[in-house]
């Protein structure tokens, strides 16, 4: 249930003005009833003024004197209790409005991440419901101070969207506790990249679901995070205790960028440790060149080695039969090759965009 949905008093005294009123109805004062309860007196008078609470204790002391039932006093004290928590959480949900309105609210709200809401004030419990946090102090400790670095291990301060940014890694965390996958293990990881190459040489319809199966049988997590407002990411890799999570946007939506992606990240599982988180095509502090250098490298060996992309060059101009046939030869697909030649800007843009197939997600 949202928490906006639910019902809650505007107000609830204190159970010592229900217990002053009695008092006057049967004419006794705080004394003689301090004496009948054998309370002290200025414990009564405390709970009268509302500055102490109805102990159960007390409650059935209470009931001998007043008539009323003991669980009448608790249930009093305990709604009481409630709404003062809740007053206070109001001040919190206040407090906090200015840093939700940080966040892509719209966006989130139309892709799912939250559920609507008429009020800012509603949006803001939503969105410390999305984060696990009971106040945006907490937000901050965790993804600006590093205060629990064995969870999340950088620093998102310094990033132009750290608000955003944070939002879609969180949605990635929430995705992946759906998912269940075997105990991680390298080499059943390393066994999975030859299947995984050849899914992507044929790239099928349910390229990602088949994608998703493998990983998870090596025990990796595979998820799918569409990009929101300001968070213009690729992927990222993290170990969630002892399972690794990839979390792939498909930004470009063309298979020859979600492929060499999905290989780079393997490659940070693969080749660098549990202790490090990694976000690509984002400029942060904690950013290691020499570790994303070797996933390119890791991506590179698996979607068309230099001494592949070396042989179809010298076989340039290319042709259709000569691109299918080379892709056939290398197990790739043909788009990887004509992404590569792009991006080295051997061939221009506008050639060979009949091989580029869109990235379209059939979970």
């Amino acid at each position: 249930m949202s928490s906006q949905s639910q019902y809650f008093p505007q107000s609830r005294p204190h159970p010592g003005e229900t217990l002053t009123e009695k008092l006057e109805e049967m004419e006794m004062g705080p004394k003689e009833f301090a004496l009948r309860t054998g309370k002290p007196e200025k414990t009564i008078i405390a709970v009268m003024k509302g500055e102490s609470s109805i102990t159960p204790d007390m409650a059935v002391q209470f009931e001998n004197v007043t008539r009323i039932p003991a669980n009448f006093w608790m249930n009093h004290q305990r709604s009481y209790d409630e709404y003062i928590a809740r007053e206070k959480r109001k001040a919190t949900i206040d407090e906090a409005v200015a840093w939700a309105k940080k966040f892509p609210l719209a966006d989130m709200i139309k892709s799912g991440w939250l559920p609507p809401a008429a009020t800012i004030q509603e949006k803001t419990m939503e969105m410390l419901a999305f984060f696990g946090f009971s106040n945006h102090a907490a937000w901050e400790d965790y993804y600006f101070k590093q205060q629990l670095k064995v969870a999340f291990r950088i620093s998102l301060a310094q990033t132009k969207e750290p608000y955003s940014i944070s939002a879609w890694l969180r949605k990635g965390e929430l995705q992946a506790a759906e998912l269940d996958a075997n105990d991680y293990s390298e080499k059943k990881f390393r066994d999975a990249l030859s299947k995984i190459k050849s899914i992507m040489a044929r790239h099928p319809k349910d390229f990602f679901s088949k994608l998703q199966t493998s990983c998870l049988q090596a025990g990796v997590k595979l998820v799918h995070t569409p990009c929101i407002n300001k968070a213009p990411i690729n992927g990222a890799t993290r170990w969630l205790n002892d399972t690794p999570l990839i979390q792939l946007s498909g930004r470009y939506k063309r298979n020859d960028s979600f492929w060499f992606t999905f290989f780079h990240e393997a490659g940070h599982i693969l080749l660098h440790g549990k202790k490090d988180i990694f976000l690509e095509n984002l400029e942060y502090s904690d950013k290691d060149t020499e570790k994303e250098q070797e996933a390119d490298e890791f991506a590179i060996k698996w979607t068309l080695t230099k001494d592949e992309e070396k042989e179809i060059i010298e076989a340039c101009p290319l042709t259709d039969a000569g691109i299918r046939k080379f892709a056939k030869k290398f197990t790739t697909h043909p788009a990887i090759i004509i992404g590569r030649l792009q991006h080295k800007k051997l061939i221009p843009y506008s050639f060979g965009r009949e091989y580029i197939e869109p990235i379209i997600f059939v979970e």
